[in-house]
């Protein structure tokens, strides 16, 4: 994210929040309300997402690969660091499109305050003129001014007048992918440290193929209670997850799950395949590709796109994964989705990278 563009004055926020015609190609925004991570913001999102990553709760495990306590869970960074960006830029969202080029740039720990800043980099009006495309590049940054997180994401906003002129339209080039040299490993990991009977399962980044195709075995129905929740843990506030009454009058006549609980179900359901996969290094790409609500039953299949070697590392490789995330059907009803391919049933198609310890030779 550049320094360029016009910085949007502190306190100057419609009382509406933000519409399509208010947003400008270089607006910068600096979000309200830094966040300090606590050990129960981590414990409770264990409760509502189910996650099973031993490393974010099981401080030997963590201590063993070389951190000085749990990390905190990589999704849980990125909805926190993505939720203080709602309030300014998708309050008025009628969906969360897709994101790109996500990179985790260094641990977060209990007691870490995160901020975050946005900077406004394409627009596109929707043909009907109700409403447009809004692209952001995004960063958290800790209390040291570090950048822990960044990334590109685009978001359809209503707007207040469907009268009022359209903005230029500019389609920003979006990464394709995250680097394998691009891609942020801690210098101090210990993968041969990963105890594998904490972690429950014994493949490692030799053991993975390329086209390898990993339907995982459990399911998880969507709570409205549990969403909900999960959508105050991260302050999110756009009217399309927070407003019931509001949502009557959408063309779904009901609330839409916020899209990220849905990464956060396919990450915790893929624990049965992926139990070594320790660390998010980086999201490539993904859509949301269909809306999920509050009854629906999702299961998780991925493919890996790629096995990855790491500049300097023999201990450690990297897995390039596509996690399809489908809702009420059942995976061997599901057939293979080509890349870019629609399917009704499938609510998320993710692109991501995944740090994995490699088999140590005698």
């Amino acid at each position: 994210m550049s320094d360029a563009g016009t910085p949007v004055p502190t306190g100057s926020r419609p009382p509406d929040g933000f519409f399509f015609e208010d947003f400008a190609v270089g607006q910068r925004f600096g979000h309200a309300t830094p966040r300090t991570i606590t050990a129960g913001d981590c414990a409770l999102y264990i409760g509502l997402t189910g996650a099973r990553q031993p490393v974010h709760c099981a401080e030997p495990v963590a201590r063993a690969l070389g951190h000085p306590s749990c990390p905190v869970d990589d999704l849980l960074v990125f909805h926190l660091g993505f939720g203080k960006t709602v309030n300014d830029i998708s309050y008025n969202a009628i969906a969360n499109l897709g994101y790109a080029g996500l990179r985790f740039h260094e641990p977060v720990y209990v007691g870490d305050t995160l901020k975050s800043q946005t900077q406004v980099i394409g627009l596109k009006q929707n043909s009907n003129g109700k409403g447009g495309v809004v692209y952001v590049a995004s960063r958290a940054l800790n209390q040291h001014g570090r950048v822990v997180l960044d990334l590109a994401r685009w978001v359809m906003v209503s707007k207040r007048n469907a009268a009022a002129p359209a903005p230029a339209t500019v389609v920003p080039e979006l990464p394709r992918e995250v680097a394998v040299a691009d891609l942020a490993v801690p210098k101090f990991l210990k993968p041969g440290a990963l105890d594998l009977v904490a972690t429950g399962g014994a493949r490692l980044w030799d053991d993975y193929k390329a086209g390898e195709t990993i339907d995982h075995p459990g399911g998880m129905t969507l709570e409205e209670s549990d969403h909900m929740m999960a959508t105050r843990l991260y302050q999110i506030t756009s009217h399309i997850h927070f407003d019931a009454f509001r949502a009557l009058s959408n063309q779904f006549g009901k609330r839409l799950i916020y899209g990220g609980h849905v990464i956060s179900t396919g990450r915790a359901l893929s624990h049965d395949g992926l139990e070594n996969a320790f660390q998010i290094a980086a999201i490539n790409g993904g859509t949301h590709a269909n809306p999920t609500f509050a009854g629906d039953t999702l299961y998780c299949r991925h493919v890996v796109l790629d096995r990855m070697a790491l500049p300097g590392r023999d201990d450690i490789g990297a897995l390039r994964l596509r996690m399809l995330v489908a809702k009420n059907v059942t995976l061997a009803q599901l057939p293979a989705i080509a890349p870019g391919e629609k399917n009704g049933s499938v609510v998320l198609d993710l692109d991501y990278t995944v740090l994995i310890p490699r088999r140590q030779k005698p």
